[in-house]
């Protein structure tokens, strides 16, 4: 039996130019950090003992004898990606809930090819990991994902991560000094809308307007070294990175009309006017996690205003995508 653990993941800059239909062209930039929420991946051979050769445990239960039968499009995809013959059981569990914003497909994804390349006694280097991730992804499942939340899971960390138009990418860990990553985390607030949705039709709509939104995927780019110099000049304000915030919602939301809605707007605003000072939806859009930059002092009326919101605390975590039991021994 293998378990892997591998973490959601919050955007704050450049979202979006992690697109292939992006980068290839124009290259690209993403600020983002992972979080100690987790997507749970166990995976055994199946005993011959069963009319299935196959069992996959999530949301619903499927047992099938044939991997073109699942109707799971990641394990699916994976599964028929790898060729794989020997029968399998395959349970995901979740700290936090699907369709959110917080890369959790992507989480997934990451974390079964993680576990079946533990199954098969191999090592897989986080780079490894990640691309594999995409390319199933994208060309496999044929999702209209950017780059960002396969890289995310599989590495870990507080990063910046370059898209070239080559197709490859570099992460650099985002190095500060710990009080000033202290005082980024003080001030962020992570609220659940209760509103799920489906991204790759939100990004759809997005990748349609990219001829047409060339300045602000320029500008929205740009934000990721304008964060990063704000949070190594401890004599700026840590206000700035959330006034940035704001500055990179706006120009999300012009990116699509299906990137938000009347509920959020009308959410993320009772938000600003309790005293935070920016956010954004986590994301392509459309509904999920909402995280907010708010001075300490001001969180408790965020709170209070957004009473109806579930509000989830959480730490950074820098170790990506781990087995956390490795048996491999089985019939």
């Amino acid at each position: 039996m293998i378990i892997t653990r591998t973490p959601f993941r919050i955007s704050f800059f450049g979202g979006g130019t992690d697109y292939p239909a992006w980068f290839r062209e124009h290259g690209g930039a993403v600020l983002s950090t992972t979080i100690d929420k987790y997507c749970y991946i166990t995976c055994r051979y199946l005993p011959p003992f069963f009319d299935h050769r196959h069992r996959i445990v999530y949301s619903k239960i499927e047992n099938v004898r044939e991997i073109t039968e699942i109707e799971h499009p990641a394990v699916r995809a994976v599964l028929g990606w790898l060729r794989w013959e020997r029968g399998l059981e395959i349970h995901h569990d979740g700290d936090l809930p699907a369709r959110s914003g917080l890369g959790s497909s992507s989480s997934f994804t990451v974390g079964l090819i993680h576990a079946l390349s533990a199954l098969q006694g191999r090592h897989i280097s986080k780079e490894e990991l990640a691309n594999q991730a995409i390319y199933v992804e994208q060309e496999v499942i044929r999702e209209n994902v950017g780059s960002q939340d396969q890289i995310s899971a599989a590495f870990g960390g507080f990063n910046r991560v370059e898209f070239r138009q080559g197709g490859d990418f570099e992460v650099a860990p985002v190095i500060l000094p710990k009080e000033r990553q202290l005082e980024l985390h003080r001030h962020l607030m992570l609220f659940f809308t209760g509103f799920s949705r489906l991204a790759s039709e939100v990004a759809k709509s997005k990748i349609a307007n990219f001829g047409a939104r060339q300045t602000e995927l320029k500008r929205i780019g740009a934000m990721v070294d304008e964060a990063i110099g704000i949070l190594r000049r401890p004599s700026t304000p840590i206000g700035e990175f959330g006034h940035l915030l704001d500055d990179g919602w706006r120009y999300k939301r012009s990116l699509s009309d299906r990137v938000s809605t009347a509920e959020i707007d009308k959410i993320y605003e009772s938000a600003r006017a309790a005293g935070a000072l920016g956010g954004k939806l986590m994301g392509a859009g459309g509904g999920g996690f909402l995280v907010l930059f708010v001075p300490p002092e001001s969180q408790p009326a965020v709170r209070k205003r957004l009473t109806e919101l579930v509000h989830v605390p959480f730490q950074f975590e820098t170790d990506g995508s781990r087995v956390v039991l490795y048996q491999p021994n089985g019939l």
